[in-house]
Formats: C-alpha cells, structure tokens, sequence
C-alpha cells in the first residue's frame, strides 16, 4: 500500500505537473506560434498552487505572461522567483497599489481615467518606468471604458507617462452560450483598439479571449490568449492535472433502515458495509454532492451517502470485495480504469468546474508530480 503524503490527516491533492506542461503545448498547437499565451494562475491557480504552476509554466518555455487577480498575488510570485510579465487582471484600488505594483515589476490593469492619473503619479514618485494595460468594457458589466474614455486614458497616459501603456484587453461574458453576443463584443473591441491605436506611440498587446473563447473563434485570439480551464485539464479535450485523494479511516456493517449523515437524509435499503472518508466540504467536496456524487475505491464506483459533513463523507462500499481501513479513494480524477472527472462532478452538483479545486482549501496538502 502507497503511503499517504507526511501529515496525520490522510487527505491530500495531487498536481502533475507534467499533465499541465502537455495541456500548455496542446494549447498552443491549437492557436499557432504567432498567438502569445497568458497564463492564469489566479486564486491560487485555481486552488492548483500558484507559485508551483508557475514556475512550471516558465521553465517550459511554452508560457509568455501569467495573470493574477491582486497585487499580492503578482508580489508572491515574485518572491518565489518568477520572472515572466505578470498581468494584475483586477483593478487596482486603492490607487497607492500602483506604486506596490511598480515595485514588484507587475504590469497593472488600468479601468478608468482616474486610475490611470494615480499609475502617472505613482511612475512621477518613484521615477521608474511603470506599465499597464486598459481594460475595455464591451459587454461583461464589471470593470473597463467604452472606448471613447478608453482613448481619453491612452492619451493622458501617453503625455503623462510615455511608454506606460503596452496593452488594452476585454473580457468576454458568453462565448460558450452565445457566439451573437461574443461577437458583438469583438466588434465594441476592434473599435476601442482602433480608438487607443491613434493614441499609442508603440504597439499594443490586444487579448480578449480566455480558454473557451481561443478555442472557439479564432477572430477573438488577437494578439494572445489567455487560458487558464484548459491548461488545468477543466476544459474538454485537455489532460485532467489534479487528482483529490483521501483514505477510509474507519468501516461499519449496518442493518436496514440505519440513518447516515445530518438530517438523516439517507437510511439503508439493505445491510450494508459504509466507509467513513476524512473530506468534506471544507477540501471541495461539494455538499450538492450528497447523495449524488460518488468516490472510487479498488477501482469501483461508491456512492456518497447522507450529507457530506465540512470534514467528512460517508460512501458504501458494499460491493467492494475486501474494502477496509487505510484503502485510497479517490474523491475527484483517476482510479485504475475509471474516472471521476472534476467537469463531471461540477455539472452533477450544479455548480461550474472552477469550484471545486479553488475551493480546496490550505489545509489540503498539494504533492506536485513532475
């Protein structure tokens, strides 16, 4: 039996690395050499491990830019030794975080006019270059300008803080649900990148397209894309990369009619064998999955009875000839020949694939397999 990972608690994640190096190359393949690639390591690259993923990413070679949400985020991933242009996709408040930015060499998301006075100001105090990229607003109701404010940005930023401005990008709201809405969207973008273009003294790295987008029309690729569902193996046709895992910590023969979980909302329809797992909804494990989801144990499929508890889930492992304490489950990802794969699990439990694993919380250990 493979031991589990150092630690009392025999609950862990784990990460191939290897598995994201592929789905990296895959990616690119698919967008050809002239499209760079950001990469998203946001929320901790989406519960996978920021700084691990990163570094992964960057010694490929297959990676141009990374995106993060914060200044801290782009900070910590300085401090654990990344090099590659960090995009800060958030926008930036309060205004000091510009100088934060520009001390860690992060390039910052400019939303609005008086953003781009305080990026200015803050470039004047320290008397380094900084660098940013507008955001353009055409149809995701968040953050951003409509081009003619977009222009106006460019143009302070360009007699304020030559050579700042280095990119504009938009987020798209629909591309797996409506392509007349995404391209509408492209439209309201080529107009604000003809706007800031008359403006720009330099060229302008112009992004709009996240994995699903990239993928799906190729008009929207621009300059780079920006995957982040794909490259951790969340997007059809990628390389599943995390793999959650547990361990039975304790097994029970139960008659009939026995109650399991809070508000007893199963009871056994037979004599039954039910194993006790140390992972609940405080390490993703979605309480929607109560009595839905299913764990896999030797190989075989378990399903999860009664509520799924923060810290524990109850399965039956009837049907597993010689199930007993310290057997791996696997929660999300392979076993032997099957599969449980986090997309699957998501759309069972109503929610969407970036749930689960940025709901893996710290103290779920993340094993990186090269």
């Amino acid at each position: 039996m493979r031991a589990h990972p150092p630690g009392l608690r025999p609950t862990w994640a784990e990460v191939d690395l290897g598995a994201l190096r592929r789905n990296l190359r895959a990616f690119r393949s698919r967008l050809g050499p002239a499209v760079k690639i950001l990469f998203v390591v946001k929320a901790d690259a989406y519960g996978h491990g920021a700084a691990a993923c990163a570094r992964a990413a960057q010694s490929s070679g297959l990676c141009d830019w990374l995106g993060v949400s914060s200044v801290e985020e782009g900070a910590a991933l300085r401090e654990k030794g990344v090099r590659l242009p960090v995009l800060v996709l958030g926008s930036l408040y309060p205004f000091e975080s510009f100088a934060v930015a520009a001390r860690y060499g992060l390039t910052a998301t400019v939303a609005s006019l008086s953003a781009a006075k305080s990026l200015a100001s803050a470039a004047r105090r320290r008397g380094r270059r900084v660098s940013c990229h507008l955001k353009i607003e055409t149809g995701m109701g968040r953050i951003g300008m409509r081009p003619p404010a977009a222009a106006q940005a460019a143009e302070h930023l360009e007699r304020a803080c030559p050579g700042a401005l280095t990119g504009l990008y938009t987020h798209l709201s629909s591309p797996e649900e409506s392509p007349s809405y995404t391209r509408r969207q492209l439209a309201e973008f080529s107009r604000a990148v003809a706007a800031v273009s008359s403006r720009a003294r330099g060229p302008l790295l112009r992004h709009a397209a996240a994995s699903a987008a990239a993928l799906r029309y190729p008009e929207s690729r621009w300059d780079m894309a920006r995957p982040g569902l794909a490259v951790y193996g969340l997007y059809p046709g990628f390389e599943p990369v995390l793999t959650l895992k547990t361990r039975v910590v304790f097994l029970k023969t139960v008659p009939r009619g026995t109650a399991v979980g809070y508000g007893a909302s199963y009871r056994t329809r037979l004599r039954s064998r039910l194993a006790t797992l140390p992972v609940g909804y405080a390490d993703g494990f979605l309480r929607a999955l109560s009595n839905r989801g299913s764990v896999l144990v030797r190989g075989r499929r378990c399903p999860v009875v009664g509520r799924i508890s923060m810290d524990m889930a109850t399965i039956d492992v009837t049907r597993v000839p010689g199930a007993r304490v310290g057997d791996e489950a696997v929660v999300f990802g392979r076993q032997g020949a099957r599969e449980i794969p986090i997309r699957s699990a998501a759309a069972l439990a109503g929610a969407i694939p970036y749930e689960i694993p940025c709901g893996l919380t710290a103290r779920v250990p993340r094993i990186y397999l090269s």
